[in-house]
């Protein structure tokens, strides 16, 4: 008969045959998702070259052409103006916002971010913001960008209320015009009725998840 100090060799023995097993083939796992990553399908909406080169063309001859003209006269004709063709984002800084966006959106538990709406701005021509934040480009063109999530079909921008719940920038918005906030919470007290998430009702801004400020300027000599 075998004593249980025999007994017990033998079952370590196994189960640390067993973990090398186990181990060697995690790794060999983990180096073939190394070296054969799960291929990603191009979207849908990649356009060619020749299709960018085109709307790109069309912009500079049916925008930029009427853009400086009307910049040059309108404030400092005695200025060169130059339209903005672009506005580009620091890869990184792009990441860190999904993941940031991703990130307040789950803790003011909303369901799923459907868009990221992009909408076209244009810089004062002061030297700062009312907030007193310098204002870098002068009179250009711009774009920022929000995150929106659906209701009953349709999609709307949000941020973060103070309360910590998601709330609507239309909302937002409507509370500057009416000097009250009725709108507002009355929106917010609708969409709550029939939306996934709960909806604050405060009447302060709370914290903005719209991003603006890349770096923009006339047409990059490499490109189109």
């Amino acid at each position: 008969m075998k004593t249980p100090s025999i007994l017990f060799t033998k079952v370590l023995s196994i189960c640390l045959v067993v973990g090398i097993i186990s181990c060697d083939q995690r790794q060999k796992v983990n180096k073939d998702n190394y070296h054969n990553p799960q291929k990603v399908k191009a979207p849908g909406n990649i356009i060619s070259l020749s299709e960018a080169s085109t709307i790109y063309d069309n912009y500079s001859e049916h925008r930029v052409s009427l853009i400086e003209p009307y910049e040059m006269q309108r404030r400092a004709p005695e200025e060169k103006f130059e339209a903005s063709r672009f506005v580009d984002f620091d890869y990184d800084t792009i990441k860190q916002y999904i993941a940031y966006i991703d990130q307040e959106a789950k803790k003011a538990e909303v369901k799923k971010i459907t868009k990221l709406r992009l909408y076209f701005a244009n810089y004062p021509n002061e030297d700062k913001f009312p907030d007193g934040k310098k204002v870098v480009h002068k009179r250009q063109n711009s774009i920022f960008m929000v995150p929106t999530l659906e209701i009953e079909g349709t999609n709307y921008g949000f941020y973060i209320g103070s309360s910590g719940n998601a709330a609507l920038i239309t909302d937002w918005k409507d509370n500057l015009k009416d000097g009250m906030g009725l709108s507002f919470e009355k929106k917010g007290k609708s969409y709550a009725s029939f939306s996934p998430i709960p909806f604050s009702t405060s009447l302060q801004e709370g914290k903005s998840m719209t991003l603006n400020f890349g770096q923009g300027g006339p047409p990059p000599k490499t490109d189109f």
